[in-house]
């Protein structure tokens, strides 16, 4: 399988996710962090999931999903633990032009969710294009490792110093370009690893 890698803004964008089991679950929590609007079609819904519900983070219906209700929807995730389901949903999905992800199901799914490290605006998205997502899992295991949390204290600091660059008239689109080349250099890096800095401004 060869896949197109992308990042997607998802703030506002309705997803669906058919299912209310611990699969899906798994899916809406990455949906809620990017601002989605999640609407849940599950007769049943695990504890996490009603307590989701029950503060006004998602929207459920409990009830099976059609045509009708994937209608007007950005992104389609299907996971329930019917393989018949999966391929319905999978089905009017494609006829519609929608991308879906199928639980365990890659050859019908139009995308798939990689391994994914977070810390704050740094995301390193891993994926074997489906040939084995336990090889994802344990790479993403080791990256972990190498871009620990104070990455993302160094990175939400860089993005404010950069904001302040961009309207400084005084800095030349030279002389910005070479400053944040240097504070996003190898060697930045590792002192940011070893705990020598914890921000652009212990860089500079």
């Amino acid at each position: 399988m060869s896949l197109y890698p992308a990042f997607l803004d998802l703030k506002g964008k309705k997803c669906i996710v058919v299912g209310g089991g611990r699969v899906a679950q798994r899916k809406v929590g990455p949906l809620l962090r990017a601002g989605a609007l999640v609407w849940v079609y599950s007769p049943r819904l695990t504890p996490v999931l009603s307590r989701l519900n029950e503060n006004g983070l998602i929207r459920h219906f409990p009830r099976g999903c059609g045509k009708n209700e994937l209608k007007g929807a950005f992104l389609v995730f299907s996971a329930t633990d019917s393989h018949a389901e999966n391929e319905k949903i999978a089905s009017l999905a494609h006829g519609l032009g929608i991308p879906v992800n199928v639980a365990s199901g890659e050859a019908r799914s139009s995308f798939i969710v990689p391994s994914v490290v977070r810390r704050g605006p740094l995301m390193i998205a891993v994926s074997t294009s489906g040939a084995s997502p336990a090889m994802s899992k344990s790479i993403r295991l080791e990256i972990r490792k190498f871009y620990g949390t104070q990455f993302s204290g160094y990175l939400k600091g860089l993005s404010r110093l950069r904001q302040k660059a961009l309207k400084d008239k005084d800095l030349s689109p030279a002389s910005r370009k070479r400053l944040f080349k240097r504070l996003a250099s190898f060697d930045i890096i590792k002192r940011i690893r070893a705990g020598e800095i914890s921000s652009p401004e212990d860089a500079l």
